[in-house]
C-alpha cells in the first residue's frame, strides 16, 4: 500500500493537469474569436490603405486588448480598464512613431500625436485612396480596435455573455465597411469569415469570471442540470445567430451589387483661396518685380533609360530646362481660368497614373526650399510621384499639389516626379480625343467675340491635322504680338479681344505670358483642340527661382502622346508684324449662288418730239438708245462671264498641271473642297482630310474614291517629297471624276453657273 501511494498521487496529479489543460482549451475559443473579428475589421479597412501595415497594427491592437483582459481576469473589474488603457497608450505611441518614421514626417512624437488627435477623423475621410499609413490616418482605427477588444473581452469572458460581447467587434466591422464605402470591392469573403468565427466562438459553453467550471462543487444531479442549462443557452444563442443569418442574409445579399454610400461626400476637402484657384492673375505682378526670390531649387536628373532613346523634345521646348509646374488650369468660363481641382489629403506616395504610350518617362528629383512664394500651391515638376518633408493634398486629374497649412519661408521638401516627353516624330499624324472624357478641356464658354471665332476659322482653314492647327495658332501669336512686362492682368473675352485686335498705339497687341497662353487656349478650343493653361517657373538649374522666371504656357492633349506644351511667346530678336497683314476681321460676303443676276427692266419713255431745228438737228432716237444700252449691258455680262470662265480654267490647270507631285495632289484636293462648297456642302477648316472625305462620300455616295485622295494628301503633308508622278496623276483623275459627277447631280441652272461662279477665285487657299 505504501508503495502504491505515490502511484495514486501521480495519477491524481496527472488528472488535475489534464483537467487544467482542458479548461484552458475551453477558454481559448472566445478570445481567439474576438481577436479574429477585430482583425477582420482591420483587414476590411486596410483595403483602402497602401500596404498591409494598418491591418497588422489593428491586429496587434486586438490581440493586446484581449490578452490584457485575459491576464487581468482575476483583478477587480474596475481595475482592468485603466490597465488596458495604459497598454493602449503604449501600443498607440509605438505605432504612431513607426508610421511617422516611415512617412518621413517632420516633428517630434508629441507634435505628431497632437496633430493626429486633432485632425485624425477629417483627414481619414478626405485622404486620397490608397491612404498612406500616417499618424493621423491610423490613430482612430487603432483606438477603436483596442476599445472594441476591451469591451468585448470583458462582456464575453468576465460576464459570460458571449453573444453580447460580439457586439463591439461587429460594430467596428460595420464602421470599417462604411468608411471604405464604394472605394473597394464588396467584402464578401471577410464577412463570411466573420460569421464563421462568431459561430465557432458560440459553440463553446460559456465560462465563469475566473474561467472555472460553473458546475464544479455541486451535487452530481445538480451539476448535470446546470451543464444542461448552459448547453441549452449556448444552443439558443447559436440558434439566434443562425436565425438572424437566415433572415438578414437575403437582404444583405441583395445589397452586394448596390453602390454603398461614400462618407467622404459629407466631408469638405481642403479648400484654396482665389489666388490659388487662379494663379494666372499673379503673372503680371511677378513680372513687375522680377528680382524677388520665390524658391531655391536643387535638381537631380539622371536622364532617360539607356535602353530607350530619348525622343525629340516637344514644340518650342528644345534646349530649354524642365519647367516647374505650379498649377494646371482646365476650366474657363469666358471670364477667368480656374484649376477646378478636388484636393484629397495624400501621403508620401502619390497615386500612379499610366503614362502616355508614345512617350518616354524620366525620373526627376528636386529639393525645393520656399523663399518668398505665398499661398498653398506647392511647385513641382510634372508629374509628382513622391513628396517628403511636407504634408500635401493632391488632385490627380490636374496633377496640382497644395499644402493645406500654406507655404512658409524656409519650408523644405523633396519631390520625385515622372517627367513624360512625347515623341515629336508622331505629332504630325496624332489625333486629339473627343467625347465626355475631355469635354472639360474642349468647352468654349458662351460669348466668344466674333473676331476670335473668325481668326480661329482662318487659322484652321488650311490646317486639317490637329497638330498643324496648334502650330498655326502658336506661330500666329509669336509673329504678331509683343511680350511686355507692364501689361495689365486680364484674360476674359474682352481682354483677349483687345489683346488680339486692339490698336497698337492704345496698348493692344501686347501682353504678358498670361494673355499669350490664354489666347492660345481659347483659339485652340475654337478649332476643336483640347487645351489647358499651366502656370509655373523656368528653372535654369540649381539655384534661386525668381519672380521673373514665372510664366504661363498652353498645352494640347493628343491621343497616345498625352499633354504636349506649346510656346506662343515671340522670339526676342524678331519684330512683330501687324495683325492686319494676315487677318482682316471683315464681314463675309454672301455666297455667290445667292447673288441675283443683273436684269434690265423697260421704262416708259415719252413720245419723240421734233426739235425746232428740223430733222438735221435731231439726236439718236429713244429706241436706238434703249437698244444700244441693252446690247452694251449684255456684252459686258458676256465678257464678265467669259473672263470668269477663263480665270476658273486657268486656276484649275494651275492646280492640276503645275508644280511637283505633292503640289498637284494638294491642288486636286482644293478642287474637291471647292466643288463641295459650290454644291452647298462646305467643309470647315477644323476637319481632317479623312473627315472631309467622309462628307464628300455622303454628298455623292456613288462616284470617285475620295478616300484615296485624302490618303495621298496626308502623305504629302506629313512626308513631303514622297509622292510620285503616278500618284499625282491618279489624284488629278480622281478629283476630275468627282467634280464632274458632283456637278452633274446639280439642277440644270446650277450646272450652267458652275464654271463661272467667282467663289473659288477668292476663297482662301
Amino acid at each position: 500500500m505504501g508503495r502504491g501511494a505515490p502511484v495514486v498521487t501521480a495519477a491524481g496529479g496527472g488528472g488535475a493537469a489534464v483537467g487544467a489543460a482542458a479548461r484552458a482549451l475551453r477558454a481559448v475559443p472566445v478570445p481567439l474569436a474576438l481577436v479574429a473579428m477585430i482583425g477582420l475589421a482591420g483587414a476590411v479597412l486596410g483595403r483602402v490603405y497602401a500596404g498591409p501595415l494598418l491591418t497588422w497594427l489593428v491586429l496587434g491592437a486586438a490581440a493586446g486588448s484581449v490578452l490584457v483582459s485575459v491576464a487581468a481576469r482575476r483583478l477587480p473589474s474596475w481595475l482592468v480598464a485603466p490597465v488596458s488603457v495604459l497598454a493602449m497608450v503604449g501600443w498607440t505611441a509605438w505605432s504612431l512613431r513607426l508610421t511617422a518614421t516611415r512617412a518621413e514626417l517632420p516633428g517630434g512624437l508629441a507634435e505628431v500625436t497632437a496633430d493626429a488627435a486633432v485632425n485624425g477623423i477629417p483627414r481619414l475621410l478626405t485622404a486620397m485612396i490608397p491612404v498612406e499609413p500616417t499618424p493621423d490616418t491610423v490613430l482612430v482605427p487603432l483606438v477603436a480596435a483596442w476599445l472594441a477588444g476591451l469591451a468585448g473581452a470583458e462582456v464575453a469572458m468576465r460576464a459570460g455573455r458571449v453573444l453580447l460581447g460580439y457586439l463591439p467587434p461587429v460594430l467596428l466591422y460595420a464602421a470599417a465597411l462604411y468608411v471604405v464605402g464604394p472605394n473597394a470591392d464588396p467584402a464578401i469573403g471577410p464577412t463570411l469569415a466573420l460569421v464563421a468565427v462568431a459561430v465557432l466562438g458560440l459553440a463553446v459553453p460559456a465560462r465563469g469570471a475566473a474561467g472555472a467550471d460553473a458546475a464544479a462543487g455541486l451535487a452530481p444531479a445538480v451539476r448535470a442540470a446546470v451543464r444542461a442549462r448552459l448547453a441549452a443557452a449556448s444552443a439558443a444563442g447559436l440558434t439566434v445567430v443562425l436565425g438572424l443569418v437566415a433572415l438578414l442574409g437575403p437582404l444583405v445579399a441583395g445589397q452586394v451589387d448596390g453602390r454603398p454610400v461614400d462618407p467622404r461626400r459629407y466631408v469638405e476637402p481642403p479648400q484654396v483661396e482665389t489666388l490659388d484657384e487662379n494663379p494666372l492673375i499673379r503673372i503680371s505682378g511677378w513680372a513687375l518685380n522680377p528680382g524677388q526670390q520665390l524658391l531655391d531649387v536643387r535638381t537631380q536628373r539622371p536622364g532617360p533609360p539607356d535602353s530607350a532613346p530619348a525622343p525629340d523634345p516637344g514644340p518650342g521646348a528644345a534646349g530649354r530646362p524642365v519647367p516647374i509646374r505650379l498649377a494646371v488650369l482646365s476650366d474657363y468660363d469666358g471670364v477667368t481660368w480656374r484649376v477646378g481641382a478636388t484636393y484629397r489629403n495624400a501621403g508620401r506616395i502619390l497615386p500612379v497614373t499610366a503614362p502616355a504610350p508614345e512617350s518616354t518617362v524620366e525620373t526627376v528629383r528636386q529639393e525645393i526650399t520656399v523663399a518668398g512664394l505665398s499661398g498653398r500651391l506647392l511647385p513641382a515638376v510634372a508629374t509628382p510621384r513622391q513628396v517628403t518633408g511636407a504634408r500635401v493634398a493632391y488632385d490627380p486629374t490636374t496633377g496640382t499639389l497644395i499644402r493645406p497649412e500654406g507655404l512658409t519661408p524656409g519650408l523644405r521638401y523633396s519631390v520625385t516626379s515622372a517627367l513624360e516627353t512625347p515623341d515629336a516624330n508622331l505629332l504630325a499624324t496624332a489625333d486629339v480625343p473627343a467625347g465626355e472624357g475631355v469635354a472639360r478641356v474642349l468647352r468654349v464658354a458662351d460669348g466668344a467675340p466674333d473676331p476670335l471665332r473668325r481668326l480661329a476659322a482662318q487659322l484652321a482653314e488650311s490646317n486639317g491635322a490637329p497638330y498643324a492647327r496648334a502650330a498655326a495658332v502658336e506661330q500666329f501669336l509669336a509673329e504678331h504680338y509683343r511680350l511686355v512686362a507692364d501689361a495689365p492682368s486680364g484674360h476674359a473675352y474682352p481682354n483677349l479681344n483687345f489683346f488680339l485686335f486692339g490698336p497698337r498705339n492704345a496698348g493692344g497687341q501686347r501682353g504678358t505670358s498670361e494673355q499669350f497662353a490664354a489666347a492660345f487656349a481659347v483659339l485652340g478650343r475654337l478649332t476643336g483642340l483640347p487645351t489647358r493653361v499651366v502656370v509655373g517657373f523656368r528653372a535654369a538649374g540649381d539655384g534661386p527661382v525668381r519672380a521673373g522666371d514665372a510664366y504661363a504656357w498652353p498645352e494640347v492633349l493628343f491621343e497616345g502622346l498625352g499633354w504636349v506644351p506649346f510656346d506662343p511667346l515671340p522670339r526676342p530678336d524678331e519684330k512683330p508684324r501687324p495683325v492686319e497683314e494676315d487677318f482682316r476681321p471683315a464681314p463675309e460676303d454672301p455666297p455667290p449662288s445667292e447673288v441675283p443676276e443683273p436684269t434690265v427692266e423697260p421704262t416708259a419713255t415719252p413720245e419723240p418730239v421734233a426739235a425746232p431745228g428740223g430733222p438735221a438737228d435731231a439726236g439718236p432716237s429713244t429706241a436706238l438708245l434703249v437698244g444700244g444700252g441693252t446690247g452694251g449691258m449684255l456684252l459686258l455680262v458676256v465678257a464678265a462671264l467669259l473672263t470668269l470662265l477663263l480665270m476658273r480654267r486657268s486656276l484649275t490647270r494651275g492646280r492640276l498641271e503645275r508644280g511637283d507631285p505633292g503640289q498637284r495632289i494638294a491642288g486636286a484636293w482644293r478642287e474637291v473642297t471647292d466643288a463641295l462648297r459650290l454644291a452647298g456642302h462646305p467643309v470647315g477648316g477644323d476637319l481632317s482630310a479623312s473627315e472631309v472625305a467622309a462628307r464628300a462620300r455622303a454628298a455623292l455616295p456613288v462616284g470617285a474614291d475620295v478616300e484615296e485622295l485624302a490618303g495621298l494628301l496626308n502623305q504629302t503633308a506629313f512626308a513631303p517629297g514622297t509622292a510620285s508622278a503616278e500618284q499625282a496623276a491618279r489624284a488629278v483623275a480622281t478629283a476630275g471624276d468627282y467634280v464632274a459627277a458632283l456637278r452633274a447631280a446639280r439642277p440644270w441652272w446650277r450646272r450652267l453657273l458652275w464654271s463661272v461662279r467667282p467663289g473659288p477665285l477668292r476663297w482662301p487657299r
